[in-house]
């Protein structure tokens, strides 16, 4: 008995069905690499931070045993004598902050120089990029040259003018007399947050510069035929065309920036003032050997940047119509 058109017409998948089948077939093999290499050790960090876990055990450890699991870890990072949970997270938000800044201010700065057209600008912005392209090993071991309270340029500089040899990287406190007051100057703090923001504002520079590029020439012609200064042109035009990306950059430099450990770790270690979160995460998995403390501090440290992109994102971004 011959088949009937219609039931063969019922059984051939549709062209919808086909579409879906071909999307899920590619993209399965990225969402298993994402289970694999993100969710899965999330997951492993959120359960080690909840074990009494020590560097040793891990090559016996049972992934699937919950028997011991408490907050105790948690507790530990936080309220340790030798932790400095608060003053590390108070750093911490300093340096990323103030490097996230002085990065954008200095890419903006760069973004207006190079914007207009002269002779040799083509080489000048490449010399520009040379601060993020370069290894951040090579760069760091430049600055701790300079910086040498022996023989670094900076020192050899300064003693032209009357200042003292000063190590920058290890000097906790500087004391300074400013209006009579004598103030401490976190002068390693500060260092580290100067060398983010020089390393890494070619980034800032180079989006702005794309937009600042992309901005209609009819707008600056009007405004200088009705009279208005550069710095009004400046503020009135260009800076509003800039919020939106600045905003993007900000929001970038400052998730980088929370979870940077390489550049204070280079530079001086952590010392004097400058441990971060991150730089505390190595110290207590490496130097004191504790992977569940470790563990706990990366997920407080994960839910703290969690809640304050929500924050920024909910309430602070700039939608570009």
């Amino acid at each position: 008995m011959a088949a009937q058109p219609g039931a063969i017409r019922r059984r051939a998948p549709s062209l919808k069905a086909r579409e879906a089948r071909l999307a899920y077939t590619l993209v399965t093999p990225t969402l298993i690499i994402v289970l694999l290499i993100v969710v899965f050790p999330m997951i492993w960090n959120v359960v080690l931070s909840l074990q009494p876990i020590r560097l040793e055990n891990l090559p016996t450890i049972n992934l699937l045993d919950f028997s011991d699991l408490s907050f105790n870890n948690y507790t530990r990072a936080i309220t340790a004598r030798g932790g400095r949970f608060w003053d590390v997270l108070r750093v911490t938000f300093v340096y990323t902050i103030g490097s996230t800044i002085l990065a954008l201010l200095m890419g903006l700065w760069a973004a207006l120089l190079v914007r207009e057209a002269f002779p040799g600008r083509n080489i000048f912005r490449g010399f520009l990029l040379f601060p993020y392209i370069a290894p951040v090993v090579s760069v760091a071991f430049i600055w701790k040259l300079m910086l040498d309270k022996n023989i670094g340029i900076v020192t050899l500089l300064g003693a032209r003018v009357g200042l003292p040899p000063t190590s920058y990287l290890t000097t906790r406190t500087l004391p300074v007399r400013l209006f009579g007051l004598e103030i401490g100057l976190p002068l390693a703090l500060i260092t580290v947050i100067l060398f983010e923001g020089w390393r890494y504002f070619p980034f800032a520079f180079l989006f702005f510069l794309a937009r600042l590029q992309a901005v209609p020439e009819d707008l600056y012609e009007a405004a200088a035929v009705d009279g208005a200064t550069p710095s009004q042109r400046l503020w009135y035009i260009t800076l509003p065309q800039l919020r939106a990306v600045a905003g993007t950059l900000f929001l970038l430099r400052f998730i980088w920036t929370f979870n940077k450990f390489d550049d204070i770790f280079l530079l001086n270690g952590g010392a004097a003032g400058t441990e971060v979160i991150p730089i505390q995460i190595y110290n207590w998995l490496f130097a004191r050997r504790n992977v569940g403390v470790s563990s706990a501090v990366a997920v407080i440290m994960a839910l703290i940047l969690g809640v304050l992109v929500f924050i920024y994102l909910r309430w602070f971004v700039v939608e570009e119509d």
